[in-house]
């Protein structure tokens, strides 16, 4: 069980160094929220201990949000937040990265002594199968000759055995002293940033860890997804992810990643209400040249108009909801504070889809493959899609998920199902002898071909013209009847649903006439 205490937070701006060197401690947690994130460091503790203190913590982190908790035994005192030059807060950390490449330089350096005897040996060896030897050597019998050759061989394996053994734990070293150097370049390069250094006073009777946590702006993620058709099994995997990045001044090293669609920065409370007051108003009079003559009171009220701040009926603005939808990232990641991308897969589900081939003629003669199916469940928040169909990129798309009881995707062309426009009749007139009107008559004839080996289903939509004015009398005669009229909640457009087979033609007939008034000007006619 962790004691849990909430302290008063006093920042200091310190010039020297602190009384107490700082603790290691390390980045175990990150909660990222869009915009911020809530970091928790963990420290250990021995018995005995009083006093813990982290440097190199970034500036911008909010004082006011630090949190600290310890394990049982440790008693948590007075917090401080010290405001230190990047260099004195570099300092330490710099110190210990200098120290870590000097003892890989030892490692490197014993490594050299050992290949170098392993050479000398191996040389040795070498020269024992040659005259050089000595002419004075004493003949060898046959049993002598097979042991010396058998000790020469086993000597040779170990030694350009070793040899290897050496040359691949010095690439390692020389891999984790570049890895250092590079790290000791960023903390030199960021040394005029201001840092922050944090002060604890505890009274810890047994060893322990404490756990501090505090909220940091800039780092940020946004919801992507991935959805790849199978068009054989009419079924389409929804990926989600999210594409995170964050500059906080300090990395995260193998940290557990959970997000959140809370917005801790935003105002936790709703508009203040506002009463709602109807009254008269009173119809101008002219003001009398005499009054108006008089200026003091015109200045007056000029004065009083633009001292008060005229305040809205209502204020319009977003509201958090008390719940928030988090993701707990699988294993442990790492993310420098550079500013880079990293996307992370949150997830995966296989849906059943409806596929149908789409078509608007009036506008484009063009088919594209759209798959439909429910909503998955839970909460998911608007982003962009990346579209494959059969393994295939097609494109990208912004799905809001707020929009529509169906998720609809689009697929890209299907060039295997050809539509054509016949305009069959296109004509005006003019009607009545004392009333005259205007009226336009348009027919249209679309056909849609399937090239395709199987049936399709056919999803046509015509936008069929509306009138806005009482005046404006419209007809409407579709051949064959449609399927649904105001398709999507869109109002006049109608919808053909139905399967063509492989290699079949299909017509559908459209019949508008539209009559006005004669001396009117119609705006939306073709």
């Amino acid at each position: 069980m962790k004691i849990q205490t909430f302290l008063i937070v006093t920042v200091l701006l310190a010039g020297g160094a602190a009384a107490h060197a700082d603790e290691a401690s390390r980045i175990a947690r990150v909660t990222l929220y869009p915009g911020s994130a809530a970091v928790e460091r963990v420290a250990h503790v021995a018995a005995g201990a009083t006093r813990l203190e982290i440097g190199g913590l970034p500036a911008n982190f909010d004082v006011q949000t630090i949190r600290v908790e310890a394990d049982n035994g440790i008693r948590i005192g007075e917090l401080s937040v010290q405001d230190v030059s990047g260099t004195e807060a570099a300092g330490g950390r710099e110190a210990e990265i200098v120290a870590k490449i000097r003892a890989l330089d030892d490692q490197i350096g014993m490594l050299d002594v050992e290949r170098k005897s392993s050479e000398l040996v191996t040389g040795y060896l070498q020269g024992l199968g040659t005259q050089e030897a000595g002419p004075k050597a004493a003949p060898l019998d046959a049993k002598g000759l097979a042991a010396v050759l058998e000790a020469i061989h086993r000597g040779g394996n170990d030694s350009f055995a070793r040899i290897q053994r050496v040359d691949v734990q010095k690439r390692e070293i020389e891999r984790q002293k570049q890895a250092l150097q590079q790290e000791l370049e960023r903390v030199r390069s960021g040394a005029q940033d201001t840092r922050r250094r944090l002060s604890i006073g505890l009274a810890a009777d047994r060893a322990g860890d404490v756990h501090v946590s505090y909220l940091v702006n800039g780092p940020g993620w946004r919801p992507t997804y991935r959805a790849a058709l199978d068009s054989t099994g009419a079924k389409v995997e929804l990926e989600r992810q999210a594409v995170i990045a964050q500059s906080s001044g300090e990395d995260w090293s193998k940290v557990s990643l959970r997000l959140s669609t809370g917005q801790p920065r935003q105002s936790p409370q709703g508009s203040e209400v506002r009463p709602w007051r109807l009254s008269i108003l009173m119809p101008s009079r002219p003001m009398p040249l005499a009054m108006a003559a008089a200026p003091a009171p015109a200045k007056a009220m000029l004065a009083e108009r633009a001292n008060r701040v005229e305040e809205p009926l209502f204020d319009v603005r977003e509201v958090q909801s008390a719940f928030a939808t988090e993701f707990e990232v699988p294993g442990q990641v790492s993310l420098p504070a550079d500013g880079r991308k990293l996307t992370v897969s949150l997830g995966r589900q296989t849906l059943p889809v409806k596929l149908s081939v789409q078509v608007v003629p009036r506008q484009d003669t063009t088919a594209y493959l759209v798959a439909e199916t429910s909503q998955p469940e839970g909460v998911w928040l608007a982003g962009n899609i990346q579209l494959l169909r059969d393994g295939s990129h097609v494109g990208a798309t912004y799905w809001n998920p707020q929009t529509g009881e169906h998720l609809q995707l689009p697929f890209g062309r299907d060039d295997l199902v050809r539509v054509s426009v016949a305009h069959v009749r296109e004509n005006s007139a003019e009607s009545g002898l004392i009333t005259q009107r205007s009226e336009r008559q348009i027919a249209d004839t679309y056909t849609v071909e399937n090239r395709h080996r199987q049936a399709i289903n056919l999803l046509l939509l015509e936008p069929s013209p509306q009138s806005t004015n009482e005046q404006i009398k419209v007809e409407a005669k579709f051949q064959p009847k449609p399927s649904r009229e105001n398709w999507d909640d869109k109002p006049g457009v109608v919808a053909w649903e139905q399967s063509i087979a492989a290699g079949a033609k299909q017509n559908f007939s459209v019949d508008y006439r539209i009559v006005w008034p004669k001396d009117s000007a119609i705006n939306g006619l073709p």
